[in-house]
């Protein structure tokens, strides 16, 4: 009997829970909806939250910990971007003010980019790793430009930066806008490399251009009506939860769940023996 082909069942140990997450409301937000051209201000550069994005972190923060995600999160990938990390500590990091002895580095060291918060604790919280792939759409607007790594580290000083391999941002280029079928590509090769983590439940934290693009290259095998959802632009600090599929091999766990059914040790009896 053919399979139904509105149906698709693949094996757990092949599947990975990421919670796609666009960051807060920033500067850059706020300019551009007034002026479109505002983006090509060097005022912008690497633009931070405002006060309302702010507040959308400490809802989200909310929800993260009210739904259980908080205790299921094994690690939270980050765009290597000021609003995007601020996002990331702010709803995922740990508890209390990260200045107390024993807490470990602070994720955030306090009134990063202009922000007049405390410090943000690492205590208990999952790892943060900045991943480049997920950069938003690259180029000409100086919002998208990230400063160098050893700027960022003493302002995010749990964050993983082992990944960005130049100092200085080579991505970003003053006369050249990335094309949207390679923010595409790069978002897909974003995709597998998730795949190869070894962690079954991941929040990403990233930007508007990147979803957009990436999730359209997707869900071409669903119902229209689920691709309409999947790939419609994601508001400021919006959450959404969905579940990747690994369907070449592109990981190597194994299942921490299925069951072998072996036969006990000794002497194997048929079973119309016993």
């Amino acid at each position: 009997m053919a399979s139904c082909a509105s149906e698709g069942l693949y094996p757990l140990h092949r599947s990975k829970t990421i919670h796609l997450v666009r960051h807060a409301q920033g500067i850059h937000n706020v300019a551009g909806e007034k002026d479109h051209s505002a983006y090509l201000s060097e005022q912008l550069f690497d633009a931070q939250l405002t006060p309302l994005g702010w507040q959308q972190v400490d809802n989200l923060r909310k929800h993260v910990r009210a739904s259980g995600l908080s205790k299921r999160i094994e690690l939270v990938v980050v765009s290597p971007l000021l609003r995007t990390m601020q996002t990331a500590v702010g709803a995922f990091g740990g508890e209390g003010s990260g200045s107390g002895s024993g807490d470990g580095n602070p994720l955030m060291a306090q009134n990063t980019g202009k922000s007049n918060r405390p410090a943000i604790s690492s205590l208990n919280s999952p790892p943060f790793i900045a991943v480049e792939l997920c950069r938003e759409h690259l180029g000409v607007h100086p919002c998208d430009r990230r400063r160098s790594i050893s700027e960022y580290k003493p302002m995010f000083p749990a964050i993983d930066f082992s990944l960005a391999k130049n100092e200085g941002d080579v991505l970003w280029t003053p006369d050249t806008r990335e094309k949207n079928e390679d923010v595409a590509a790069r978002g897909v090769k974003f995709m597998k490399w998730l795949l190869t983590r070894e962690e079954k439940e991941i929040a990403v934290v990233t930007h508007s251009g990147f979803l957009f693009h990436t999730l359209a290259a997707y869900g071409d095998d669903c119902h229209p009506t689920l691709k309409k959802e999947m790939s419609k632009h994601f508001n400021n600090c919006e959450l959404r939860s969905m579940v990747i599929i690994d369907r070449s091999m592109l990981g190597s766990n194994a299942s921490k769940t299925d069951f072998p059914g072996k036969i006990p040790s000794g002497t194997d009896v048929p079973s119309d023996a016993v």
